[in-house]
């Protein structure tokens, strides 16, 4: 039975109590037009972007095509044609273009040319008639004049009555003036279906040297903008956005959720309720992933990209275990009447606990930026609920996110070996004993840098090892000294960022001792701080200026809070010598900014994954625009003989079961053999929370084809859930292999806490606004 069964309840009763009603859902940036009311469609030209209708002269036909005239068509016109070999010729000048046209019953399918290259058929069949369909997006085209076509191809579908092409409009993709020096890039089509796969698209480590031993691969396309990002299987990446225009559709409007395919870069889009602007996430202990809180998308308050979705401020959205390599029939569940949260949050960290349950930490109780004592929710609470401390499943309040204020949204947690908690807020950290609601207050971070947004740095859980009884160690890097009472306008996107690391030991000693600080070559906000299965720190992303988010200081790039993208990756290797742990060498530079709401995870194959960056409310084509590329940062030892789990690890192990795997060693093996469990966690925000490594007791038969584990001992060394287990021989790792550390049951589910939550709190509390009803009878 999934988790999300044993919430639901067919006698809830909602009981409508709020103190904050009255307020507005929104007090953060609005767009222009945002407020004017509209039947929402797909079509969308991003700022720097140009739309052409379909009765624009640039735009050639040949063969019979006919006009039709309604208010429903862009510029209220459309151009048909049901003649095979009937096409549309429009040549351009940019990266990318987008077609739009309708959908329904009747349509067959086209075939689309690029530069007169054949990149994809396209089936405009659909059960619904839709009007103004994104049918057709390639991105990533080098700069310069590109041609595309669209010819009827005179084939349908079994189901589909007719073989009609038409055209409303096209939307081009300008991107920055051309550089004689910018490598071309191959192109990237992307219809409205999944692709299979396609071919490399970038090989970015040819400007470097030949014995350079890192490579950085640009391969594939997000779809949806990659604000949250999760592996959730040894094939698959669950990508969550924001609520806004992007290409991928789903139901008739853009998606913001995606499953992205590691071996193929397919796409599989995901409808989702509710917006999940700047929500948490993490897996519980039997494998799910909880996806939560969020923000409204109200139509008088926010922008003009309202999907009709309901309000994602309380949200718990489920995906249960989705392991298989065909995602057709993996979704996200909700429905607020029955699985909520007892408090709005935006900004919240999602931390899974010792017992296997989801710790939610702080945030806002509404949208905007730098938190204050207005909007600030200086509280926890547990999914599922708990009836904890006298809680009785409603909100903990934790005196900490009260000290913290203004810069504490998404605060840095972690859980440690003895079932405690890490937190960084601001300039402060704590230890807090959840068992018993107590908090450990340690030195302050030094010389004045804040950790956490908008003033974003990045944290760690240094890697755990039974060879030191597992003793906790917490890294902080980047973030900004900035004044978080200081208002936006006086704040600039050219102030500088830190480069300050700060490294605690968390045992009497080392908190005696305070932090260690050492300093980054380069300083970055925003950075993502990434475990290798090799104990190292690889360091990505970022900004070398400014703070986090968009629209609101002075000196804005586009809309961008930051400027200074930082290009260049390094390497953190917390046990050499301090003054000699930072290394770039042989490690290529990207040439993709990647500022506010980017991201990065280590994959099961070892490389990793880097995608995002979108400093701006709705989709853009501005300097700090949307970006949907990705990245492949591969380390040295990608290639290097791996060593190979052959067979012989089960898919679930029980805290201190001993298991005997099957290997093959690299053919030059030396004597160091680790094996490295690793929670890859979700990422969003430069917050890794749920990021762990531990090192398990290990043992190599004498012939080198036995490896003897043994799992952690209990869920403090590592909570219960999901993982991926790498053998790693002098420094060289195999390719991850999913499994499930615990017994494999969900956290224990406290009907009477849950039963509480429903009956103190209500659902979706600026829903009432949009005229949406509360009826949901899907399980």
């Amino acid at each position: 039975m999934g988790l999300r069964s044993l919430l639901v309840s067919s006698t809830l009763v909602v009981l409508y109590v709020s103190s904050s009603l009255g307020d507005s859902a929104w007090n953060g940036h609005l767009s222009p037009g945002s407020t004017r009311k509209a039947r929402f469609t797909p079509y969308y030209v991003p700022p720097g972007a140009k739309g052409y209708d379909s009765s624009s002269p640039l735009l050639h036909y040949t063969g019979t095509w006919s006009e039709s005239f309604s208010s429903a068509y862009v510029q209220k016109s459309i151009r048909s044609t049901s003649e095979p070999g009937a096409a549309m010729t429009f040549t351009f000048t940019g990266t990318g273009i987008e077609w739009f046209g309708s959908q329904d019953r009747r349509h067959g399918v086209a075939q689309v040319f690029i530069d007169g290259k054949p990149i994809q058929e396209v089936d405009a069949f659909d059960e619904a008639s839709r009007k103004q369909q994104r049918i057709f997006w390639a991105f990533d085209l080098p700069q310069g004049k590109h041609t595309i076509k669209i010819v009827n191809t005179g084939q349908k579908s079994a189901v589909s009555s007719g073989t009609i092409v038409d055209v409303d409009a096209l939307v081009v993709m300008q991107g920055p003036p051309a550089n004689p020096s910018t490598p071309a890039s191959q192109n990237l089509a992307v219809a409205s279906q999944s692709l299979p796969s396609y071919p490399p698209l970038l090989d970015l480590s040819s400007k470097f040297p030949v014995n350079s031993q890192w490579t950085l691969v640009q391969n594939g396309s997000t779809g949806v903008h990659a604000m949250q990002l999760a592996i959730i299987s040894e094939t698959h990446a669950l990508v969550v956005d924001k609520v806004e225009h992007n290409p991928l559709t789903v139901d008739g409007h853009p998606a913001w959720a995606a499953l992205y395919n590691l071996k193929t870069h397919a796409l599989k889009p995901l409808s989702m309720q509710s917006n999940s602007f700047c929500a948490g996430g993490t897996f519980l202990s039997n494998g799910t992933l909880v996806n939560v809180g969020g923000n409204p998308v109200v139509e008088d308050h926010t922008a003009a990209a309202d999907f009709g979705d309901v309000d994602g401020l309380q949200a718990i959205r489920i995906f249960e275990p989705c392991e298989f390599e065909n995602v057709d029939a993996c979704s996200i569940y909700e429905n607020h009447d029955r699985i909520r949260m007892a408090s709005p949050r935006w900004y919240n960290t999602v931390l899974r606990i010792s017992d296997g349950s989801a710790m939610i930490i702080g945030g806002s109780l509404k949208g905007g930026w730098i938190n204050n004592g207005t909007t600030n929710n200086p509280t926890i609470e547990y999914f599922p609920a708990k009836s904890i401390h006298g809680s009785k499943g409603l909100p903990i309040h934790l005196p900490f996110l009260v000290d913290t204020l203004n810069s504490n949204l998404f605060p840095i947690a972690f859980s440690l070996p003895d079932g405690s908690v890490f937190m960084a807020a601001n300039r402060d950290a704590m230890v807090y004993n959840w068992q018993t609601n107590t908090e450990r207050r340690l030195p302050r971070i030094p010389n004045g840098v804040r950790v956490t947004y908008p003033m974003t740095g990045t944290g760690l859980l240094l890697p755990l090892s039974p060879d030191n009884d597992y003793t906790p160690e917490i890294l902080l890097c980047g973030g900004s000294t900035v004044d978080d009472t200081k208002a936006g306008y006086a704040i600039s996107s050219q102030d500088p960022a830190s480069s300050q690391c700060s490294r605690i030991v968390l045992t009497d000693a080392g908190i005696a001792a305070g932090w260690q600080v050492e300093q980054m070559p380069q300083a970055r906000t925003m950075p993502d701080a990434v475990l290798l299965p090799t104990g190292e720190v690889l360091i990505v992303n970022g900004a070398g200026s400014g703070i986090s988010g968009y629209g609101n200081v002075v000196d804005q790039v586009g809309a961008s809070n930051a400027d200074n993208p930082v290009f260049s990756p390094v390497l953190y290797s917390p046990s050499g010598p301090p003054g000699q742990r930072f290394s770039s060498a042989g490690m290529p530079k990207s040439n993709i900014p990647r500022l506010y709401h980017s991201v990065a995870t280590l994959t099961p194959n070892g490389d990793v994954m880097v995608a995002g960056s979108n400093p701006n409310l709705d989709r853009s084509e501005l300097k700090y625009g949307t970006e949907y590329r990705v990245e492949w940062l591969g380390p040295a030892y990608m290639k290097k003989e791996r060593p190979q789990v052959l067979s012989g690890l089960p898919k679930k192990l029980t805290f201190g079961q001993t298991a005997q795997m099957k290997v093959r060693m690299p053919s030059l093996q030396g004597t160091d053999v680790k094996v490295a469990l690793m929670d890859l966690g979700y990422v969003t925000h430069a917050v890794h929370a749920n990021s762990r490594l531990v090192y398990l007791e290990s043992s190599l038969s004498d012939d080198k084809a036995t490896l003897t584990i043994t799992s952690p001992p209990n869920g403090n060394i590592y909570p219960p859930g999901p993982g991926f287990i790498y053998v790693v021989v002098d420094g060289v790792p195999s390719v991850g292999t999913k499994v499930l550390i615990g017994d494999g049951k969900g956290p224990v589910v406290d009907e009477a806490a849950q039963q509480n939550v429903l009956k103190q709190t209500s659902a979706d509390q600026y829903e009432k606004s949009k005229g949406h009803t509360k009826e949901d009878s899907s399980e």
